[in-house]
């Protein structure tokens, strides 16, 4: 799976590198756009919220792209992109005009109704519904760290650079490794706790 990523990366850059600045946009929100979905879906827990941000996040990643130095992999920059469109929409009371030209709007449109359908899919069965209603109690942060490692299987080090904590020399960068990983900790347990007091673990 790892390869595979990797792959699509260097294709999207190809591309990118080669001028065709559109076709590598559609190819990265094509490979990756799911994943992301999923991510600012159960980081919202809001369909038309979720919606809103990948649009902003697909926006950005448009104005983005010609200028991605590769300091991180393309993926994780992907995930901080729309870490920052979560907060925006999160901040923002209305929902501001988009100004995509139609080529990418009508990818975004695509996307964003693929992504509230695959949201709504998820949510049929009873037990998805308690797993729903549990992580609705986390906070956002908790949620946050939850998706990354647990449902995207992100490092500590992408998930930093995701969470744009990574920053320092290596000592400091292993000091926030090691914080990050005392927070899973706190947040499994805290998982544990919230799933006994519904009646989940036997």
């Amino acid at each position: 799976m790892s390869e595979a990523r990797a792959d699509l990366a260097a294709r999207v850059l190809a591309l990118r590198d080669g001028g065709q600045v559109d076709e590598a946009f559609a190819l990265a929100l094509e490979g990756f756009g799911d994943e992301i979905g999923g991510f600012l879906a159960a980081r919202l827990l809001d369909g038309e919220r979720a919606a809103d941000a990948f649009a902003l996040f697909a926006e950005d990643t448009w104005r983005g792209l010609p200028g991605f130095r590769g300091e991180a992999s393309l993926r994780t920059w992907l995930y901080v992109i729309a870490r920052r469109a979560a907060l925006r929409v999160l901040r923002e009371s209305a929902r501001a005009a988009r100004d995509l030209p139609l080529s990418q709007a009508s990818v975004v449109e695509r996307m964003a109704a693929e992504l509230h359908s695959a949201t709504t899919r998820w949510r049929r069965t009873e037990v998805k519904d308690q797993l729903h209603a549990l992580r609705a109690q986390l906070s956002d942060d908790e949620r946050e760290l939850l998706v990354l490692r647990v449902d995207r299987g992100l490092s500590w080090g992408e998930i930093a650079s995701a969470l744009e904590l990574d920053e320092g020399d290596a000592s400091e960068r292993k000091r926030q490794h090691a914080a990050l990983r005392k927070r899973f900790e706190r947040l499994k347990e805290h998982i544990r706790e919230l799933a006994a007091q519904q009646g989940l673990l036997s």
